[in-house]
């Protein structure tokens, strides 16, 4: 089965991807450094943080920000014969049905913490293509 997490990306029967941990932790290390505000890092739009509240997959560890327990990932795919705004998959069975179809589609996975805002693409990567 595959999960949504970011590992679900990587099982969903598709090769190469990127990683976005180096420019979060660029982002992050400017925030401390004050270069940037929390206003400018803590800044989800309201479907993110909709998204991320009612299917987001708690990620186990807190939030670089604020340190709530509350940091959990939301995955969206874009691709042929989906939305224009693209999908946020909310199930196993859905990401294993995006997985198999022919046609080729891209997977994106979001941090993002329910109290703060906070958020930051942590990988992305091609689904599908079977």
């Amino acid at each position: 089965m595959v999960a949504r997490t970011k590992i679900g990306l990587q099982e969903a029967g598709s090769s190469g991807g990127v990683d976005y941990r180096l420019a979060r932790e660029a982002i992050l290390a400017a925030w401390r450094e004050g270069s940037l505000s929390r206003e400018q890092i803590c800044d989800s739009q309201r479907e993110l943080q909709r998204n991320a509240e009612f299917c987001g997959t708690p990620v186990g560890r807190s939030c670089p920000v604020c340190e709530a327990q509350t940091l959990v990932e939301v995955t969206y795919v874009f691709g042929p014969r989906l939305p224009k705004s693209g999908r946020c998959v909310t199930s196993d069975r859905e990401m294993d049905r995006l997985a198999a179809r022919k046609s080729v589609s891209q997977g994106y996975v979001v941090e993002v913490c329910t109290d703060c805002r906070w958020n930051h693409l942590t990988e992305s990567r091609a689904i599908g293509g079977a």
